[in-house]
C-alpha cells in the first residue's frame, strides 16, 4: 500500500479515476473484459465524476459489482446505494455496461448475499474503488471487523458512529431512521481484488486516516487490512491527511 496527498479533493478525486479508468483499459486489453467494484457515499462524488468522463474506456466490456446496501432500504429512498450509483455513475455512461450486480436487501438478504456471492466468486476482480469511514470502516465492516470470513458478502450490524455519519451526510432525515443492518462485501473479498482505489477526502476522516495508516493493523480499525495488499493506493486531500506524521 501507499498513499497520495493533494492539495484538495477535486484533484485527489480526479486523480484517482484516472489512474483506475488506466488500470480498467490495461484489463481490456489483457483478457476483453475487466470487472470493477465501486463504492458509494460523499467521498466517492468527485472520483464518479471524473470516472464517467474518462476517455476511451469500452464500459461495454465492464461489470460492476457495488460494496454494500441496507437492509431494508427501498431503490426509491434518496440514502439508496442503488440509487445513488445509478444517478452518479451507470446513467452518465456513454454505452451500457456488460453487467451491474446491484444488491438488493429490501426483502431477504440472507438470500442477496447467496445470489451475489456466487456470482462474484469465480471473477477476477480487476480494480476495487473504495473509501474510508469516520469510524475506519472499510466497505460497512465496522470495528471490531470480520478479518476471517471468506464470504464474498454477508449482513454486518451498523455500529452508532457508523450511522450517525450516515444522518450528518444528510443521507437520513434523524439518527433513527438509519437502518441498523446492511449487506457488505467482506474484508477478505475486498483484499482479493488486484488493484485497489481508496478515495479519502474531509477534515472529518482524518482521524481515521491516521489510526489506519499509522495505528495498529486491527479489525478495530478495518481500513488499516488495506496496507497488507501490495497494489493499494490511498488518495487523500490535505485535511484528511492533516493528522499524519509524515505528511
Amino acid at each position: 500500500m501507499n498513499y497520495r496527498i493533494f492539495s484538495n479533493k477535486s484533484e485527489s478525486g480526479t486523480t484517482a479515476a484516472a489512474e483506475g479508468a488506466a488500470l480498467i483499459r490495461a484489463a481490456i486489453a489483457e483478457r476483453g473484459r475487466a470487472v470493477i467494484i465501486l463504492a458509494t457515499g460523499a467521498s466517492q462524488f468527485e472520483m464518479l465524476t471524473a470516472l464517467v468522463r474518462e476517455p476511451d474506456i469500452a464500459w461495454n466490456r465492464v461489470t460492476v459489482f457495488h460494496l454494500d446496501e441496507y437492509v431494508g432500504l427501498p431503490i426509491t429512498h434518496p440514502a439508496s446505494f442503488r440509487l445513488y450509483l445509478w444517478q452518479r455513475f451507470v446513467s452518465k455512461l456513454p454505452t451500457h455496461l456488460a453487467a451491474f450486480h446491484y444488491l438488493n436487501a429490501e426483502v431477504d438478504p440472507r438470500r442477496e448475499c447467496a445470489r451475489v456471492s456466487a456470482l462474484l466468486r469465480p471473477e477476477t476482480v480487476d480494480v476495487a474503488f473504495v473509501g474510508i469511514g469516520e469510524n475506519g470502516h472499510l466497505a460497512f465492516n465496522d470495528p471490531p471487523a470480520d478479518f476471517e470470513t471468506q464470504e464474498p458478502f454477508l449482513i454486518v450490524e451498523l455500529d452508532e458512529a457508523c450511522r450517525r455519519q450516515q444522518n450528518g451526510e444528510g443521507w437520513f432525515p434523524t439518527f433513527d431512521a438509519v437502518p441498523k443492518q446492511a449487506i457488505s462485501m467482506s474484508i477478505r473479498e475486498i483484499l482479493r481484488s488486484r488493484a485497489i482505489i481508496c478515495t479519502v477526502p474531509d477534515k472529518r476522516k482524518a482521524v481515521a486516516v491516521k489510526a489506519c495508516l499509522e495505528g495498529p493493523i486491527t479489525p478495530l480499525a478495518p481500513a488499516s487490512i488495506l496496507r497488507e495488499h501490495a497494489a493499494c493506493t490511498i488518495y487523500l486531500d490535505g485535511p484528511a491527511a492533516s493528522l499524519l506524521t509524515v505528511a
